[in-house]
């Protein structure tokens, strides 16, 4: 069974049980209520009894003369007698002319009733069986007892004081055919109206059961999509609630896995392609060499050597991208001072850059290391002489000779109490257009004019430089620069305080 059935299946019981359980206790309620209903309307009208009962508590200054008197009790209760004066004779209250008072409209006269002094006969089911009378302390006068659930009238004295209530027990069961009648029609009505919310509840919870579980089963079509490769699959969200944030969480991992396998195919493209080059450099050296064409001598040997060396090259830079984007984190975490090593990697790059004739401007640089304490990071020594080394690289291969090098340092402040240090290698022309910009970093990647791979480059080093700056919690970004080529900006996050504005970029 499916999750959407076995919710359907729950709810439907759950609500035939609920409406089972309404129908059930409406039957009860009826039938246990039907009685004391019925005692109310019966003893509401009987107020010819209560006047006559309060008039002989008039005449005889209480209840005394009733009590332990049943045929008394038996003549005042029924409509076609009445009590005879203390003289024994002489009509009671309300006869007219010595005659028995009609009986009130709807009241039946019970047989055998007379003015013999006898109480009348009654049948079982008589409404007079269940009839009592008690006084303002609820103690049993005449007739029957109270009982739980029966009608109560006040009687009350001249003075309007309570002197006593007319009790009327209510009937045991149901008896007449119209007390059938009435509880049979209730009972259909009960049935019907069951009936009615029965199928409403199915309905309603087949809605709520396809409405809620629709988006897992989407969900769950999306994820075997995924699993079979059709990274291209959404699910599509409704709403607010978790289940929609689970979709968009769901539409977001499968567009990062579609990111990732794109970048993943044109990552091996790329590295195909920059294998190709120097391997059919070098089949085309030697198929030249064996069909006699060109003679093996030490200029084809320095070429092979050149395009061999090449392909060593980019091997050894694949794997150190794939090593820094890897790590996630430096190996070695220590306090490091950044700007000696950047000093160490100038030095080293100075006889090149001489050499091309590219003037390199430090100074702002040198202001910085100058002031004490010099600023310190957290991070690889190693790591971050890399960096630099490769961002000296990529300003002596892409700056045309005669060119200029800037590069300036100083201390920004950061959100909060931290600070940051800030390096800008600035290089004049050739420039980069501003479309390539945000590609730079990528593995790989070179430009149309200014990064071709006639410059030598694997399009791998801003790559390993980025890894490695964001594993130390920094950036590094690319722009135009002010003296018409790159610009690039790295940022790391210093440990202790430092004043801001120390240097100028």
């Amino acid at each position: 069974m499916t999750l959407h059935r076995k919710a359907f299946l729950a709810l439907a019981a759950l609500l035939a049980a609920l409406l089972l359980i309404f129908a059930g206790f409406s039957r009860l309620g009826l039938q246990r209520g039907l009685g004391p209903y019925v005692a109310e309307i019966e003893l509401a009208r009987m107020d010819w009894l209560a006047e006559r009962l309060q008039a002989h508590h008039a005449q005889a200054g209480g209840w005394d003369t009733l009590r332990g008197q049943p045929a008394l009790w038996g003549r005042l209760s029924h409509p076609g007698t009445g009590p005879r004066t203390q003289g024994g004779s002489g009509p009671g209250p309300g006869a007219r002319d010595g005659g028995p008072p009609p009986p009130p409209p709807g009241e039946m006269r019970p047989p055998g009733g007379g003015n013999d002094g006898r109480p009348p006969q009654r049948p079982p089911d008589d409404l007079y069986g269940r009839l009592g009378l008690v006084d303002a302390q609820n103690r049993p006068v005449a007739g029957a007892a109270p009982q739980p659930g029966g009608a109560r009238l006040a009687l009350r004295g001249d003075g309007g004081q309570a002197i006593g209530h007319l009790v009327l027990a209510p009937p045991q069961g149901v008896q007449s055919e119209a007390d059938r009648a009435f509880l049979a029609q209730h009972l259909g009505f009960v049935a019907w109206t069951g009936l009615a919310g029965l199928a409403l509840a199915l309905l309603l919870s087949g809605w709520l059961a396809r409405r809620w579980l629709a988006p897992v089963e989407a969900l769950a079509q999306g994820a075997r999509g995924i699993a079979q490769g059709h990274l291209h699959t959404r699910v599509p969200v409704h709403g607010n609630d978790e289940m929609a944030q689970l979709a968009r969480a769901f539409n977001t991992m499968a567009e990062q896995l579609a990111g990732i396998e794109a970048s993943r195919r044109q990552w091996l493209g790329d590295v195909a392609h920059e294998l190709r080059t120097p391997l059919a450099a070098m089949r085309a050296e030697i198929e030249a060499v064996q069909d006699g064409v060109r003679p093996f001598d030490d200029k084809t040997a320095l070429r092979l050597h050149r395009q061999v060396m090449r392909l060593i090259q980019l091997v050894g830079d694949l794997r150190a991208s794939l090593d820094a984007a890897g790590t996630g984190a430096p190996s070695a975490r220590v306090p490091v001072h950044p700007l000696p090593l950047l000093a160490e990697a100038l030095a080293s790059m100075r006889p090149r850059f001489a050499q091309a004739g590219i003037d390199v401007d430090t100074a702002s640089l040198d202001a910085l290391a100058a002031q004490a304490p010099p600023p310190l990071v957290q991070g690889d020594a190693q790591q971050l002489h890399q960096v630099f080394m490769n961002l000296l690289e990529n300003s002596l291969r892409y700056t045309d000779a005669g060119g200029r090098l800037r590069i300036a340092a100083r201390v920004a402040a950061a959100p909060g109490d931290a600070a940051l240090l800030q390096v800008q290698w600035d290089d004049s022309a050739p420039g980069v257009p501003a479309h390539e910009l945000p590609r730079l970093f990528e593995r790989l990647y070179r430009g149309e004019t200014s990064r071709s791979r006639d410059h030598g480059g694997s399009g791998l080093g801003l790559a390993i430089c980025r890894a490695i700056v964001l594993a130390h919690g920094g950036t590094l970004a690319a722009e135009a620069s002010p003296l018409g080529g790159l610009r690039i900006t790295l940022e790391l996050p210093l440990l202790g305080n430092h004043n801001d504005n120390n240097g100028t970029p």
